[in-house]
């Protein structure tokens, strides 16, 4: 059964939207704790504190342990429930969003304000950079000159990363293997070597590649 992948926010983000003259500005961000959440929201109110309405929305921990979520004076579930709705859809994990609103004159209904909050947390999410950590574990392949175009090649195909690559009297290829791979690419590379690569496995993380640098969370 296919595993279903979660995201996180790396680096948060601003987005904004604007219904019937109302604008309605979100900030999305990282977080580790409900502290950090609701030190994030009280700054946000604190910085727009001549808006009418700062909703708000957050998530915490590897299953979503905790959520919660803020009408600030909008009507009940018009808010802060659809905001969080859109981060549990898109099961983002260990993520706060505000929603600011200034009032533009004319009344959206329930529904009105429903797909407006909804609309401008995804809008906010756009701007974000946003991972997606899978478990695995990072590894040192150590091959002769012979084997090193078999196992690059191995790498490449599978899209597996190739973080580093150390040329001396043998070759030294550092990667990270996803776990449920792990024992497939070791047959594979024993089959292309003869057996004479070395792998050596470290410990299981999380992670996801950025710019080439393994990011372990």
């Amino acid at each position: 059964m296919e595993k279903k992948t979660f995201k996180i926010v790396y680096e948060g983000g601003v987005g904004e939207i604007e219904e019937k003259k109302s604008r309605f500005i979100a900030h999305v961000a990282p977080i580790t704790s409900e502290e950090e959440a609701v030190n994030f929201i009280n700054a946000k109110k604190k910085e727009f504190w001549d808006a009418r309405h700062n909703c708000s929305a957050f998530v915490i921990g590897d299953n979503n342990e905790v959520t919660r979520c803020n009408d600030d004076g909008e009507p009940a579930q018009t808010a802060g429930r659809p905001m969080l709705d859109v981060l549990l859809k898109e099961n983002i994990h260990n993520c706060v969003v505000v929603v600011t609103r200034y009032f533009g004159g004319v009344l959206l209904g329930t529904g009105g304000l429903v797909r407006a909050y909804q609309k401008a947390v995804q809008e906010g999410l756009k701007e974000c950079k946003l991972l997606e950590p899978k478990i695995g574990c990072p590894c040192t392949i150590s091959t002769d000159y012979n084997g090193y175009g078999k196992i690059e090649y191995v790498l490449r195909e599978n899209n597996f990363p190739i973080l580093n690559t150390q040329f001396a009297a043998d070759v030294e290829i550092n990667s990270v293997i996803p776990s449920e791979d792990m024992e497939g690419f070791e047959k594979i590379i024993a089959d292309k070597t003869a057996g004479s690569a070395k792998i050596i496995w470290e410990k299981p993380v999380k992670y996801d590649i950025l710019d080439g640098r393994l990011l372990t969370f």
